[in-house]
């Protein structure tokens, strides 16, 4: 079975992540690593501490020391990384899932997260138990660090907002609770900070911040007529914004004119996104001479084509950002004083700055479709799509199979975990949208049927 995912492991707690499996991840990071150092963080769930110990134990045992940051935003164990020189940095998360899950997430001694060929090496060393035991003389030793004026001190050295902005924060309990309030009090902002309290239940609101569980916070935001409302993640790499009206603001419009900005302010550029992202992302981005690189779902991939592209900026339609001038982790609280003073610079409100980016229909439907063909169903989909299609612009099997149009785009996974043939279309109409996604279910179930017999 594959323990590593596009985010690290994940797993319920005590089912699929136990100790351990913590114990053989530190264990076997420490074998391959050969690590003298390395920074371990958690974030607020009930069994972060649990976890954290028993992977520290397999640290110690390899020979590895253990710096213990504590309760930490995930981009802060990354940006210390590689900041205290530290040979690997681990982090206790399961990011936006619910309380009762958890996981591990490994990054390099430059702060990027481990990508699929340092995760199967791991996995491989776990299934054929080829652990390297320190002698009892070089086991690790742990120590407890607090570090993270050091991160603030970062972004206070390379970012200047010059208004008092009116902000009110939602760290939902998460990793960002204490952090994200002192960091916008250190620039001067006017701050109100909601469910700012360590609880890993996650009790206050669902750790995901969507439409939905920010309901409260843009109340706040109306009511008080604050300028902006931000939420963050359990593990803080992910920012959701609320507008000054106290209108949820769309994830891939605010990603697409972020990136506009930042090509615009460069006279072009790469940006990076994944194959989910709207369209939006191209038509502003290349408006402003710039190109949109699409990868793999996961910001591990999309990290990985930054650097690889030289790339100004890249995120994920979800508030994962991605700000590689800083490091290459997604990042919730940089990316929400970035945008801060991006509205500065502007001089527009957060509803004024996305504006003038368009809103496409998006569908998305799941086919039943039997695990030992739907990665083969798919395979065959995407010749037989570009004979129904003949009019596409971009063909992509990065991740899935994607055909870009005129006006609106499909894109066909088979799912990871489930049974499950994955469709999802975006138009710029809902008549297109509806097109696009009947020729498909169409095609997909023709294909499916054809590999069955």
């Amino acid at each position: 079975m594959k323990l590593f995912g596009s985010s690290g492991v994940r797993g319920i707690v005590n089912i699929g992540l136990t100790t351990t499996l913590a114990a053989e991840i530190g264990l076997a990071t420490a074998t391959l690593s050969k690590a003298k150092k390395a920074l371990v963080a958690r974030d607020t769930r009930v069994s972060g501490l649990m976890l954290e110990n028993a992977l520290v134990s397999g640290l110690l045992a390899g020979g590895t020391s253990a710096y213990c940051l504590g309760v930490v935003p995930t981009p802060v164990l990354a940006y210390l990384t590689r900041e205290l020189k530290a040979d690997v940095g681990i982090i206790i998360t399961a990011s936006h899932n619910p309380p009762k899950y958890n996981g591990i997430k490994i990054f390099d001694c430059d702060g990027t997260a481990y990508g699929e060929k340092k995760q199967d090496e791991i996995e491989r060393v776990i299934g054929k138990e080829s652990f390297r035991v320190a002698n009892w003389r070089d086991v690790g030793e742990v120590f407890t660090v607090n570090k993270s004026h050091l991160y603030i001190e970062k972004l206070k050295e390379n970012i200047k907002l010059n208004k008092n902005h009116h902000v009110i924060l939602d760290p939902g309990c998460g990793a960002t609770y204490d952090l994200a309030p002192t960091i916008f009090k250190e620039f001067e902002c006017r701050v109100m900070a909601l469910n700012a309290y360590a609880d890993g239940f996650f009790s206050a609101r669902n750790s995901e911040p969507t439409a939905d569980s920010l309901l409260p916070l843009a109340k706040v935001v109306n009511e008080l007529g604050a300028d902006v409302g931000i939420a963050y993640d359990g593990d803080g790499d992910r920012a959701a914004f609320v507008d000054e009206n106290g209108d949820f603001v769309d994830f891939d419009r605010v990603l697409a004119a972020y990136a506009a900005s930042v090509v615009e302010e460069e006279g072009g550029g790469v940006v990076v996104t994944n194959v989910e992202a709207s369209m939006c992302m191209e038509r502003m981005v290349e408006a402003y001479g710039g190109k949109v690189v699409r990868t793999r779902v996961g910001d591990v991939y999309v990290a990985e084509c930054i650097k690889q592209r030289n790339a100004l900026f890249g995120g994920e339609p979800c508030g994962a950002w991605i700000h590689p001038q800083f490091h290459f982790c997604p990042d919730g609280i940089l990316s929400s004083v970035m945008l801060l003073k991006v509205l500065e610079d502007k001089n527009k409100s957060l509803s004024e700055f996305v504006a003038g980016i368009p809103q496409y229909q998006t569908l998305r439907e799941n086919l039943t479709c039997d695990n030992k063909m739907k990665f083969d169903v798919v395979t065959v989909l995407g010749e037989r799509l570009k004979t129904v299609f003949s009019s596409y612009e971009d063909f992509s099997s990065v991740d899935g199979v994607r055909l870009a149009f005129a006006d609106g785009w499909v894109l066909v996974r088979a799912s990871g975990t489930e049974p499950l043939v994955r469709i999802t279309v975006e138009g710029e109409s809902l008549k297109t949208a509806k097109e696009i996604m009947d020729k498909t279910k169409a095609i997909v179930k023709q294909v499916a049927g054809e590999i069955k017999k």
